[in-house]
């Protein structure tokens, strides 16, 4: 074998390895929004409930000092609005930085070892078909 045909093949094995990692990153994060709404419709959807009264009064009199009591003293459906508000603000944060300078190192070789061990399982394993959908 020639070098031309050692580093086609390298090329085209690296070009393989990024479409899978960028699958398998994507299928993450479709989860993780996946898991962001559902908590938005059941703890956001109960703590905005909870709160309700206080936001009716809001609307007329709209001050963050009113904000933030209504949040202090009702500190569980505050705790629900901030994980909610969390979660979406770091999903963002997280698509954002990756759309501007792509995939961390660490991200990387984390997805990585984890495509290393849906390669070494093989078709039984669940994630298979999102590395692989041409062979599902």
């Amino acid at each position: 074998m020639s070098n031309e045909q050692v580093t086609a093949e390298q090329a085209q094995k690296r070009a393989e390895q990024a479409r899978e990692i960028e699958a398998l990153r994507q299928a993450m994060m479709r989860t993780w929004w996946w898991v962001c709404l559902a908590l938005w419709l059941t703890v956001g959807a109960l703590s905005l409930w909870w709160v309700r009264s206080d936001l009716q009064e809001l609307q007329q009199y709209f001050t963050w000092t009113a904000v933030r009591y209504m949040l202090v003293y009702n500190r569980v459906a505050g705790m629900g609005i901030g994980l909610c508000i969390g979660l979406t603000l770091a999903l963002l944060y997280s698509e954002s930085r990756q759309i501007l300078w792509g995939i961390s190192a660490g991200e990387r070789s984390r997805l990585l070892s984890d495509l290393e061990k849906i390669h070494a399982q093989g078709p039984s394993h669940p994630q298979w078909k999102v590395i692989r959908p041409e062979e599902a």
